[in-house]
């Protein structure tokens, strides 16, 4: 690792992340107050108490990885956070919400609020390659919120999903199947067996596209919960399927996979 890479973070990035843990708070008051003019205080600090924990989880992330916050050549350390982090955060904090709704029942016109929060988060998920590769400053660092923050979504989303009766238990598959997968990766190499690279594919993304924007209609009070039933297993086979092959591919006993 290099001096550069080392090197901790400069004043203006330590700024940014100041500042971005004053909005997330700004944030979070904003949304308790949204909350308990819809619900019962109890509710409402609830919902804070749940968000608010995974705001934390986030912004600690966010510190621990500043070091990958450099050109993805890693020749020097960014002077800023850049656009297209900030949209990743941004990703964040809507995600952050919807977990709150963890904590509220769903009735009244907050049953809204999970599907537009994540939906929201998704459309930020297109926007943030986007500004990345145009401005022609994607780093280590977005690469890295962007993965956690998309597992964060397929971790919350579908327990919403499922505490409110719109999914069935199984789905939760889904949350775990990453889990499971470096786990397995993990243990295959405390064994000291090999670990070959992940080979691209053509499916992983439009899959997950696919798994995103079904939650987001899964989570909006239009289907009923009987059809999402139905649907579920047919969304969910695919990408089940691709863990399961990408494992196999790890592990070398699938040699080619597209």
């Amino acid at each position: 690792m290099s001096e550069a890479t080392r090197s901790p973070p400069g004043d203006r990035v330590r700024i940014e992340v100041a500042v971005s843990a004053l909005i997330a708070g700004l944030w979070l008051f904003a949304g308790l107050r949204v909350t308990a003019g819809h619900a019962d205080p109890p509710t409402a600090r609830r919902w804070f108490g749940v968000a608010g924990a995974v705001v934390v989880a986030e912004l600690a992330y966010l510190r621990l990885s500043l070091d990958a916050c450099r050109p993805e050549s890693g020749a020097t350390r960014r002077r800023s956070l850049g656009l297209a982090n900030v949209v990743t955060l941004c990703r964040g904090g809507l995600f952050a919400s919807v977990a709150g709704f963890l904590a509220v029942p769903s009735a009244g016109p907050l049953v809204w609020g999970p599907s537009v929060c994540y939906g929201a988060g998704v459309a930020l998920d297109r926007l943030d390659g986007a500004v990345a590769r145009t401005i022609g400053r994607t780093t280590a660092l977005g690469e890295r919120l962007d993965l956690a923050f998309d597992t964060l979504g397929f971790v919350v989303a579908p327990l919403v999903a499922v505490a409110w009766g719109r999914l069935p238990v199984w789905y939760l598959s889904l949350s775990a199947a990453r889990y499971v997968f470096k786990a397995g990766v993990a243990w295959r190499r405390r064994r000291g067996r090999p670990v070959c690279d992940l080979p691209e594919s053509r499916l992983r993304r439009p899959l997950a596209a696919l798994q995103m924007c079904f939650l987001t209609v899964a989570l909006a009070p239009v289907v009923p919960a009987g059809s999402l039933r139905a649907v579920a297993a047919v969304v969910l086979a695919p990408s089940l399927t691709v863990f399961a092959r990408d494992y196999l591919a790890v592990s070398g006993r699938l040699r080619s996979t597209r």
